[in-house]
Protein backbone atom coordinates (compact mmCIF):
# COMPACT_ATOMS: atom_id res chain seq x y z
CA UNK A 1 0.00 0.00 0.00
CA UNK A 2 0.86 4.02 -0.12
CA UNK A 3 0.45 6.29 2.62
CA UNK A 4 -0.86 9.72 1.04
CA UNK A 5 -0.21 12.91 3.29
CA UNK A 6 -2.13 15.57 1.52
CA UNK A 7 -2.34 19.51 1.92
CA UNK A 8 -5.77 20.60 0.96
CA UNK A 9 -7.20 24.20 0.91
CA UNK A 10 -9.65 24.23 3.53
CA UNK A 11 -12.44 25.03 1.22
CA UNK A 12 -11.72 21.86 -0.71
CA UNK A 13 -11.26 19.55 1.96
CA UNK A 14 -14.46 18.14 1.84
CA UNK A 15 -14.76 17.05 -1.84
CA UNK A 16 -11.41 15.67 -1.27
CA UNK A 17 -12.33 13.56 1.81
CA UNK A 18 -15.54 12.63 -0.48
CA UNK A 19 -13.81 11.44 -3.36
CA UNK A 20 -11.58 9.53 -1.21
CA UNK A 21 -14.35 7.69 0.74
CA UNK A 22 -16.09 6.71 -2.82
CA UNK A 23 -13.08 4.89 -4.19
CA UNK A 24 -12.30 1.39 -3.34
CA UNK A 25 -8.87 0.95 -1.98
CA UNK A 26 -8.90 3.21 0.58
CA UNK A 27 -8.50 3.21 4.26
CA UNK A 28 -6.93 4.74 7.20
CA UNK A 29 -8.62 8.08 6.14
CA UNK A 30 -7.50 10.83 8.99
CA UNK A 31 -8.26 14.83 8.53
CA UNK A 32 -6.90 17.53 11.26
CA UNK A 33 -8.32 20.62 10.06
CA UNK A 34 -5.78 23.88 9.89
CA UNK A 35 -2.86 21.69 10.93
CA UNK A 36 -0.83 22.63 7.62
CA UNK A 37 0.88 25.91 8.18
CA UNK A 38 3.13 26.45 4.53
CA UNK A 39 1.32 26.38 2.76
CA UNK A 40 -1.88 26.73 5.24
CA UNK A 41 -4.55 24.28 5.01
CA UNK A 42 -6.17 21.15 6.54
CA UNK A 43 -4.07 17.90 6.55
CA UNK A 44 -5.28 14.95 5.51
CA UNK A 45 -3.68 11.10 5.50
CA UNK A 46 -4.77 7.93 3.75
CA UNK A 47 -3.59 4.58 2.83
CA UNK A 48 -4.22 3.62 -0.53
CA UNK A 49 -3.88 -0.03 -2.13
CA UNK A 50 -1.28 0.35 -5.26
CA UNK A 51 -4.07 -0.60 -7.53
CA UNK A 52 -6.35 2.67 -6.57
CA UNK A 53 -3.16 4.75 -6.09
CA UNK A 54 -2.99 6.44 -9.52
CA UNK A 55 -6.83 6.99 -9.57
CA UNK A 56 -6.79 8.87 -6.79
CA UNK A 57 -3.27 10.96 -7.20
CA UNK A 58 -4.74 11.58 -10.66
CA UNK A 59 -7.91 12.80 -9.22
CA UNK A 60 -5.99 14.98 -6.73
CA UNK A 61 -3.80 16.36 -9.42
CA UNK A 62 -7.26 17.10 -11.76
CA UNK A 63 -8.38 18.78 -7.92
CA UNK A 64 -5.16 21.32 -8.20
CA UNK A 65 -3.97 20.32 -4.84
CA UNK A 66 -0.21 19.75 -6.39
CA UNK A 67 -0.59 23.23 -7.38
CA UNK A 68 -2.55 25.00 -4.34
CA UNK A 69 -1.57 22.40 -1.61
CA UNK A 70 0.86 19.01 -1.99
CA UNK A 71 0.58 15.55 -2.56
CA UNK A 72 3.00 13.04 -1.18
CA UNK A 73 3.33 9.04 -1.16
CA UNK A 74 5.73 6.82 0.86
CA UNK A 75 5.19 2.98 0.41
CA UNK A 76 3.97 1.00 3.76
CA UNK A 77 5.86 -1.86 4.09
CA UNK A 78 4.22 -2.82 6.72
CA UNK A 79 0.35 -2.26 7.70
CA UNK A 80 -1.29 -4.55 10.12
CA UNK A 81 -5.04 -3.75 9.94
CA UNK A 82 -8.04 -5.76 8.98
CA UNK A 83 -9.77 -2.51 7.43
CA UNK A 84 -6.20 -2.02 5.18
CA UNK A 85 -6.94 -5.72 3.86
CA UNK A 86 -10.30 -5.24 2.85
CA UNK A 87 -9.17 -2.03 1.16
CA UNK A 88 -6.59 -4.25 -1.01
CA UNK A 89 -9.28 -6.93 -1.53
CA UNK A 90 -12.05 -4.37 -2.88
CA UNK A 91 -9.26 -2.58 -5.31
CA UNK A 92 -9.05 -4.66 -8.17
CA UNK A 93 -6.09 -6.68 -9.62
CA UNK A 94 -2.74 -7.09 -7.64
CA UNK A 95 -0.87 -4.41 -6.25
CA UNK A 96 2.59 -5.72 -8.16
CA UNK A 97 0.73 -5.38 -11.47
CA UNK A 98 -0.32 -1.91 -10.72
CA UNK A 99 2.04 0.66 -11.92
CA UNK A 100 1.82 4.16 -10.12
CA UNK A 101 2.95 6.74 -12.98
CA UNK A 102 3.56 9.78 -10.94
CA UNK A 103 5.70 7.87 -9.20
CA UNK A 104 7.40 6.34 -11.51
CA UNK A 105 8.51 9.37 -13.40
CA UNK A 106 10.08 11.03 -10.20
CA UNK A 107 11.73 7.79 -9.45
CA UNK A 108 13.21 7.89 -13.18
CA UNK A 109 13.55 12.09 -13.28
CA UNK A 110 16.06 11.50 -10.22
CA UNK A 111 18.09 8.48 -11.81
CA UNK A 112 17.82 10.49 -14.91
CA UNK A 113 20.26 13.63 -13.83
CA UNK A 114 23.50 13.56 -15.41
CA UNK A 115 25.23 14.28 -12.08
CA UNK A 116 29.13 13.84 -10.91
CA UNK A 117 27.74 10.92 -9.26
CA UNK A 118 26.18 9.02 -12.05
CA UNK A 119 29.10 9.99 -14.22
CA UNK A 120 31.27 8.68 -11.54
CA UNK A 121 29.89 5.42 -11.28
CA UNK A 122 29.17 4.84 -14.57
CA UNK A 123 33.21 5.87 -15.74
CA UNK A 124 34.37 3.12 -13.26
CA UNK A 125 31.83 0.65 -14.43
CA UNK A 126 33.27 1.37 -17.90
CA UNK A 127 36.78 0.91 -16.33
CA UNK A 128 36.22 -1.98 -14.21
CA UNK A 129 34.70 -3.79 -17.47
CA UNK A 130 38.07 -2.43 -19.25
CA UNK A 131 40.00 -4.61 -17.24
CA UNK A 132 37.30 -7.57 -17.53
CA UNK A 133 38.10 -7.49 -21.43
CA UNK A 134 41.80 -7.13 -21.26
CA UNK A 135 41.94 -9.85 -19.41
CA UNK A 136 39.47 -12.08 -19.96
CA UNK A 137 38.32 -12.04 -16.76
CA UNK A 138 34.20 -12.79 -16.60
CA UNK A 139 34.34 -12.01 -12.77
CA UNK A 140 35.47 -8.57 -13.31
CA UNK A 141 32.74 -8.07 -16.34
CA UNK A 142 29.87 -8.90 -13.62
CA UNK A 143 31.59 -6.57 -10.97
CA UNK A 144 31.23 -4.13 -13.76
CA UNK A 145 27.27 -4.44 -14.42
CA UNK A 146 26.45 -4.56 -10.99
CA UNK A 147 28.12 -0.99 -10.66
CA UNK A 148 26.74 0.28 -14.02
CA UNK A 149 24.25 3.05 -13.38
CA UNK A 150 22.17 3.71 -16.97
CA UNK A 151 19.17 1.88 -16.08
CA UNK A 152 17.94 5.35 -14.76
CA UNK A 153 18.11 7.16 -18.16
CA UNK A 154 17.05 3.98 -20.11
CA UNK A 155 13.85 3.74 -18.21
CA UNK A 156 13.07 7.47 -17.73
CA UNK A 157 13.44 7.44 -21.87
CA UNK A 158 11.00 4.54 -22.14
CA UNK A 159 8.41 6.38 -19.25
CA UNK A 160 8.70 9.52 -21.42
CA UNK A 161 7.77 7.75 -24.58
CA UNK A 162 4.54 6.14 -23.28
CA UNK A 163 3.49 9.46 -20.56
CA UNK A 164 4.60 11.38 -22.81
CA UNK A 165 6.93 14.06 -21.34
CA UNK A 166 9.24 15.92 -23.28
CA UNK A 167 11.99 17.45 -20.86
CA UNK A 168 11.85 13.89 -19.26
CA UNK A 169 12.98 12.15 -22.51
CA UNK A 170 15.43 14.86 -23.14
CA UNK A 171 16.95 14.99 -19.77
CA UNK A 172 17.15 11.04 -20.24
CA UNK A 173 19.07 10.93 -23.73
CA UNK A 174 21.65 14.02 -22.31
CA UNK A 175 22.32 11.18 -19.45
CA UNK A 176 22.69 8.17 -21.42
CA UNK A 177 24.63 9.51 -24.32
CA UNK A 178 26.91 12.13 -22.44
CA UNK A 179 27.23 9.66 -19.49
CA UNK A 180 28.71 7.17 -21.51
CA UNK A 181 30.86 9.08 -24.13
CA UNK A 182 32.16 11.00 -20.94
CA UNK A 183 32.46 7.10 -19.70
CA UNK A 184 34.37 5.91 -22.93
CA UNK A 185 36.79 9.00 -22.79
CA UNK A 186 37.55 8.27 -19.03
CA UNK A 187 38.10 4.58 -19.81
CA UNK A 188 40.22 5.58 -23.11
CA UNK A 189 42.52 7.80 -20.84
CA UNK A 190 42.39 4.94 -18.53
CA UNK A 191 43.94 2.50 -21.05
CA UNK A 192 46.38 4.55 -22.01
CA UNK A 193 47.86 4.57 -18.53
CA UNK A 194 47.51 1.31 -17.90
CA UNK A 195 49.74 0.64 -21.03
CA UNK A 196 52.33 2.92 -19.85
CA UNK A 197 52.70 1.40 -16.51
CA UNK A 198 52.98 -1.99 -18.45
CA UNK A 199 49.65 -3.84 -16.89
CA UNK A 200 47.60 -3.56 -20.52
CA UNK A 201 49.06 -4.62 -23.88
CA UNK A 202 47.92 -4.58 -27.48
CA UNK A 203 48.48 -9.02 -27.29
CA UNK A 204 46.13 -9.56 -24.46
CA UNK A 205 43.14 -7.19 -26.61
CA UNK A 206 44.12 -9.22 -29.66
CA UNK A 207 44.49 -12.78 -27.54
CA UNK A 208 41.45 -15.17 -28.08
CA UNK A 209 39.08 -14.21 -25.69
CA UNK A 210 36.60 -17.07 -25.01
CA UNK A 211 35.29 -15.33 -21.99
CA UNK A 212 34.51 -11.57 -23.65
CA UNK A 213 34.63 -12.15 -27.73
CA UNK A 214 30.87 -11.49 -27.75
CA UNK A 215 31.00 -7.93 -26.47
CA UNK A 216 32.33 -6.88 -30.08
CA UNK A 217 30.72 -9.68 -31.89
CA UNK A 218 27.06 -8.34 -31.89
CA UNK A 219 24.56 -11.10 -33.25
CA UNK A 220 20.78 -11.55 -33.20
CA UNK A 221 21.29 -13.12 -29.76
CA UNK A 222 22.20 -9.73 -28.48
CA UNK A 223 18.81 -8.26 -29.57
CA UNK A 224 16.93 -10.77 -28.14
CA UNK A 225 19.27 -10.55 -24.91
CA UNK A 226 18.52 -7.02 -25.05
CA UNK A 227 14.48 -7.33 -25.53
CA UNK A 228 14.35 -9.83 -22.48
CA UNK A 229 16.91 -7.42 -20.61
CA UNK A 230 14.70 -4.45 -21.00
CA UNK A 231 11.49 -5.88 -20.47
CA UNK A 232 13.00 -7.90 -17.21
CA UNK A 233 14.70 -4.39 -15.66
CA UNK A 234 11.16 -2.18 -16.16
CA UNK A 235 8.97 -4.89 -14.06
CA UNK A 236 10.85 -4.85 -11.81
CA UNK A 237 10.37 -1.24 -11.55
CA UNK A 238 7.07 -0.73 -11.79
CA UNK A 239 6.50 -3.52 -9.56
CA UNK A 240 9.31 -2.83 -7.11
CA UNK A 241 9.89 -5.80 -7.15
CA UNK A 242 13.68 -7.08 -7.19
CA UNK A 243 15.50 -3.27 -7.39
CA UNK A 244 18.80 -4.36 -6.98
CA UNK A 245 18.97 -6.67 -9.94
CA UNK A 246 17.64 -4.31 -12.11
CA UNK A 247 21.70 -2.75 -12.74
CA UNK A 248 23.05 -6.55 -13.39
CA UNK A 249 20.22 -6.96 -16.02
CA UNK A 250 20.09 -3.73 -17.90
CA UNK A 251 23.99 -3.92 -18.41
CA UNK A 252 24.62 -7.43 -19.06
CA UNK A 253 26.21 -6.10 -22.46
CA UNK A 254 26.08 -2.20 -22.50
CA UNK A 255 28.72 -1.19 -19.84
CA UNK A 256 31.35 -3.61 -21.05
CA UNK A 257 30.57 -2.95 -25.02
CA UNK A 258 31.35 0.72 -24.13
CA UNK A 259 34.81 -0.58 -22.19
CA UNK A 260 35.87 -3.12 -25.32
CA UNK A 261 34.62 -0.14 -27.89
CA UNK A 262 36.84 2.54 -25.70
CA UNK A 263 40.22 -0.13 -24.90
CA UNK A 264 40.07 -1.24 -28.80
CA UNK A 265 39.91 2.62 -30.27
CA UNK A 266 43.06 3.40 -28.11
CA UNK A 267 44.96 0.18 -29.45
CA UNK A 268 43.39 1.33 -33.17
CA UNK A 269 41.92 -2.18 -33.02
CA UNK A 270 39.35 -0.42 -35.44
CA UNK A 271 37.22 -3.57 -36.13
CA UNK A 272 36.24 -4.64 -32.39
CA UNK A 273 35.80 -1.00 -32.03
CA UNK A 274 33.45 -1.09 -34.31
CA UNK A 275 31.83 -4.25 -33.33
CA UNK A 276 31.75 -3.50 -29.48
CA UNK A 277 29.96 0.75 -30.44
CA UNK A 278 27.13 -1.61 -32.73
CA UNK A 279 26.83 -3.97 -29.78
CA UNK A 280 26.25 -1.09 -27.65
CA UNK A 281 23.70 0.66 -29.86
CA UNK A 282 21.83 -2.59 -30.63
CA UNK A 283 21.63 -3.52 -26.71
CA UNK A 284 20.58 0.33 -26.21
CA UNK A 285 18.06 0.09 -28.43
CA UNK A 286 16.64 -3.43 -27.41
CA UNK A 287 16.44 -2.24 -24.23
CA UNK A 288 14.23 1.14 -24.81
CA UNK A 289 11.96 -0.65 -27.35
CA UNK A 290 11.07 -3.74 -24.44
CA UNK A 291 11.07 -1.27 -21.94
CA UNK A 292 8.40 0.77 -23.84
CA UNK A 293 6.60 -1.92 -25.40
CA UNK A 294 6.35 -3.49 -21.29
CA UNK A 295 4.92 0.07 -20.12
CA UNK A 296 2.68 0.10 -23.25
CA UNK A 297 1.37 -3.56 -22.05
CA UNK A 298 1.03 -2.31 -18.76
CA UNK A 299 -1.10 0.54 -19.24
CA UNK A 300 -3.24 -1.24 -21.84
CA UNK A 301 -4.14 -4.34 -19.38
CA UNK A 302 -4.63 -1.87 -16.11
CA UNK A 303 -7.13 0.50 -18.18
CA UNK A 304 -9.12 -2.91 -19.65
CA UNK A 305 -9.05 -3.77 -15.82
CA UNK A 306 -10.57 -0.19 -14.62
CA UNK A 307 -13.21 -0.61 -17.16
CA UNK A 308 -14.39 -3.99 -16.08
CA UNK A 309 -14.05 -2.99 -12.45
CA UNK A 310 -14.26 1.01 -11.70
CA UNK A 311 -12.97 1.82 -8.73
CA UNK A 312 -15.49 4.94 -7.86
CA UNK A 313 -18.48 4.40 -7.18
CA UNK A 314 -21.06 6.35 -4.38
CA UNK A 315 -20.79 6.82 -0.93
Amino acid sequence: MLHLRLITPAERTDAVVTMIRRTAGCTHLVVIPGAAREPAGDLVTVDVAREAADEVIGELRAMGLDQEGSISADNLDLSLSRHADRAEKEAPGEGSDAVVWDQLVEATHEESSFSWSYVAFLSLATMIAACGVVLDNAVLIVGAMAVGPEFGPLAGFCTALVRPAPRLAVRSLVALLGGFAVAMAMTALFSFLMTRLGLFTAEQLAAERPNTAFIYAPDAFSFVVALLAGCAGMLSLTSSKSGALVGVAISVTTVPAAANAAVAFEYSYYGQAWGSSLQLLVNLAGIVLAGTLTLLVQKWSWSRKLRRHPLTGTT
